[in-house]
C-alpha cells in the first residue's frame, strides 16, 4: 500500500527586515512548516494568490503597500478572504491593534515576541474544527454552520468568515442561551493562557455582527459580562 503524502502548511512571511525574517523561518521550519517569504506589500499580494498559503504573517509597517492594506485587500478578494492572517506588529498602541482587527486580521503579535508564542499562535489558527465540536451542523433559523467544510450560511447565501470569526460563532452557536465572557471566549476560541486585551473579543464581534446580516440580532451583548446565542 502506497503511503499517503502529508501535507505541509504553508506559512507566507512578509516583512522587511531580514534578521526578523531568519527567526521566523528558522522557528516555523523547526516545527514543520514550509516557509515562504516577501519583502513588501505588492509581492505578499501577488505569492498570496498564487501560492495559496495556509497563513499570513503579516508585518504592518512594509515599503510599498503597508501592512494594513495589504490585510484590507486580501480580505476584498475571494480567492483568499479566508486565508487567516496574524500581524507584527512593532507599535504596541491600541489604536493600532484594534485597527488590525477591524480590518480583518485574526491575531497580532508585538515585536519583539517570542518566537515559542508565534508558533502556538500559529498552530492555534492552523487547527481544523473549532473547540467542543458536537455536531458536524448546527441551523439556527436563517443560521447553517457546516463545521467540517467551517461555512457559514444565511437564507441559503454563503457568508465569508475568517477561521477565527467562523469559530467564535460556532462556539457561541454551541452553547446558545448560555452567557459567555470575553475571558471564557478569549480562553475557548483564541486559546490565551494569559489574559490580554478583551478588546479582541469586541472588534470580532463587530465583524461579525456586520457580516450575519439578519441573523446578527441572535449575538446578545450582555453589558459588563459578554455575550450570548439567544435561544430559538
Amino acid at each position: 500500500m502506497v503511503p499517503k503524502t502529508r501535507l505541509i502548511p504553508k506559512i507566507l512571511v512578509v516583512d522587511d527586515e531580514p534578521d526578523a525574517v531568519e527567526l521566523i523561518r528558522f522557528n516555523l521550519r523547526a516545527a514543520g512548516y514550509e516557509v515562504l517569504t516577501a519583502g513588501d506589500g505588492d509581492e505578499a499580494l501577488k505569492k498570496a494568490r498564487q501560492l495559496l498559503p495556509n497563513l499570513i504573517l503579516l508585518d504592518l509597517m512594509l515599503p510599498e503597500v503597508d501592512g494594513l492594506e495589504v490585510c484590507k485587500i486580501l480580505r476584498r478578494d475571494s480567492r483568499v478572504s479566508g486565508i487567516p492572517i496574524i500581524m507584527l506588529t512593532a507599535k504596541a498602541a491600541e489604536i493600532d491593534r484594534v485597527l488590525g482587527l477591524e480590518l480583518g486580521a485574526d491575531d497580532y503579535v508585538t515585536k519583539p515576541f517570542s518566537p515559542r508564542e508565534l508558533v502556538l499562535r500559529v498552530k492555534r489558527l492552523l487547527r481544523t474544527g473549532p473547540a467542543e465540536a458536537k455536531a458536524d451542523e448546527i441551523t439556527v433559523k436563517d443560521l447553517h454552520l457546516d463545521i467540517p467544510r467551517h461555512t457559514a450560511t444565511v437564507k441559503g447565501k454563503s457568508v465569508d468568515l475568517t477561521a477565527t470569526e467562523f469559530k467564535l460563532l460556532t462556539v457561541l452557536a454551541q452553547r446558545r442561551g448560555r452567557v459567555q465572557s470575553r475571558e471564557q471566549l478569549l480562553q475557548d476560541v483564541w486559546e490565551y493562557d494569559n489574559l490580554i486585551d478583551t478588546r479582541t473579543v469586541d472588534t470580532h464581534m463587530r465583524r461579525l455582527r456586520e457580516k450575519l446580516g439578519p441573523v446578527a440580532k441572535y449575538l446578545d451583548t450582555v453589558r459588563g459580562v459578554g455575550y450570548r446565542f439567544l435561544e430559538e
